[in-house]
């Protein structure tokens, strides 16, 4: 089982996390960093049975607690059997955690796709969100995430794949 977490310590309130993961996949998302990585996209919203994803991740979000979590079910790709999900936890410190966990059992290919491709895709997303939820919070990064080459490389390649092409004339 793969097991990726990625958090970071905010001194806002439960509250205030949860307003903004509450913005996840609108029109005015607060956290997702779409600004450079593909949109995530659901058909309802942030609300249980939703379809969607971003890039080739797909998912069904699985529930819904608009305090502390929200929780999606892998649907593709091929391979991604398990769950991913956001969530907010009150530290001891008087901070507050934002947290995503992904709990994956790859299957066939995804042995390969996620350590080589999807891993340091995921890593240097989550990053950038929470950099993001660092902004809007009033508390950007002292240093702010810098993607690597290889995700960097990954990253052009996997945004130029969902390009359309251009006919020859």
């Amino acid at each position: 089982m793969i097991v990726n977490i990625h958090e970071r310590d905010f001194a806002a309130s439960g509250e205030e996390l949860a307003e903004l993961l509450a913005t996840l996949s609108s029109e005015h998302d607060r956290l997702w960093p779409l600004e450079a990585w593909p949109r995530m996209r659901l058909d309802h919203g942030l609300a249980p049975g939703a379809k969607g994803g971003h890039g080739p991740v797909r998912y069904t979000v699985e529930s819904v607690d608009p305090r502390s979590e929200v929780v999606f079910r892998f649907t593709g790709p091929s391979g991604f059997v398990g769950w991913h999900a956001f969530s907010i936890i009150d530290a001891a410190n008087g901070s507050t955690t934002l947290r995503h966990e992904p709990r994956l059992h790859p299957r066939l290919w995804a042995y390969l796709t996620w350590p080589l491709f999807f891993r340091p895709l995921h890593d240097a997303l989550l990053e950038e969100a929470f950099d993001k939820a660092g902004r809007e919070l009033g508390e950007p990064p002292e240093a702010p995430h810098r993607r690597g080459i290889w995700a960097s490389a990954l990253r052009a390649t996997a945004m130029g794949l969902g390009r359309p092409r251009r006919r020859r004339r």
